[in-house]
């Protein structure tokens, strides 16, 4: 249920400014691409000691059929998806464009 939530709000979200410079147009209207990389680090917790802990990053038997479920769904949702390779270390370069970044989060267990 969180795969295909994220996977809907991701390809529907209205996060690309319109004529009028208003947040009106989604990746689907901008007919945008997505790259779908796993992060395990993301979940890193170093409020204690040194060294960062990742224990409640998922397992890599789990973490890699849901991140190809997820790069399958937002395909099924029209979206462009290009992948990563998982448990591969690579240098991916981004450009963030303007001075929004949103982090969209499932484990609120509100998933409308």
């Amino acid at each position: 249920a969180e795969a295909v939530w994220l996977a809907r709000k991701i390809a529907g979200l209205r996060i690309f400014e319109d004529e009028a410079g208003k947040f009106n147009r989604s990746l689907a209207d901008e007919d945008g691409a997505v790259l779908v990389v796993s992060q395990f680090t993301l979940y890193g917790d170093a409020r204690k000691g040194r060294r960062p802990s990742f224990t409640e990053a998922a397992r890599p038997e789990h973490a890699e059929p849901l991140c190809d479920r997820f790069a399958h769904l937002l395909r099924a949702e029209g979206i462009a998806v290009e992948t990563g390779i998982f448990g591969a270390v690579m240098a991916v370069h981004l450009v963030n464009d303007g001075p929004v970044t949103l982090l969209l989060d499932t484990a609120s267990g509100r998933l409308e």
